[in-house]
């Protein structure tokens, strides 16, 4: 698994930062296409200490943020490789069909494939799907503007 952005590419395309930066790494990118990138999930996470004590399990509106900001960093790679001048805040605009599927777990390795639906503009619909190994944990449709 070769990685295409790293942690330090990473922050320069979104704004997120310690504890919301929900990616890892890029490992696959295609411009204005589709994103596979890679959240490793620990123990450490700060939202594990009330969700929950007994049980550590990753709040599913988060795995659908992971999504979201993978589509970010489609988003603005894409824009940045056609030399399109934008600034790095993009909005949630909408989420649709959103359907959990498996527990995520500190210890799990979430990996994030967006791929883009449509766009009209700085407005785009991707599918999101996230997977712990190849089983499928959660997808959903994702609206972002800017």
């Amino acid at each position: 698994m070769s990685v295409l952005l790293d942690i330090n590419d990473i922050v320069k395309l979104i704004p997120h930062r310690y504890p919301f930066l929900l990616v890892d790494k890029i490992i696959d990118f295609h411009e204005g296409d589709k994103l596979t990138a890679i959240k490793n999930v620990t123990i450490n996470e700060p939202f594990f200490n009330g969700h929950f004590p007994e049980r550590p399990v990753m709040p599913g509106v988060l795995i659908i943020e992971a999504m979201a900001q993978a589509g970010a960093i489609l988003y603005f790679q894409t824009m940045k490789m056609r030399g399109e001048d934008s600034n790095n805040l993009l909005l949630f605009a909408g989420i649709d069909k959103a359907r959990f599927k498996k527990v995520v777990e500190p210890g799990d390795q979430l990996r994030l494939e967006v791929q883009l639906i449509r766009s009209k503009g700085r407005i785009w619909k991707l599918e999101g799907k996230a997977y712990v190994d190849d089983q499928l944990a959660c997808s959903a449709e994702i609206m972002s503007a800017q």
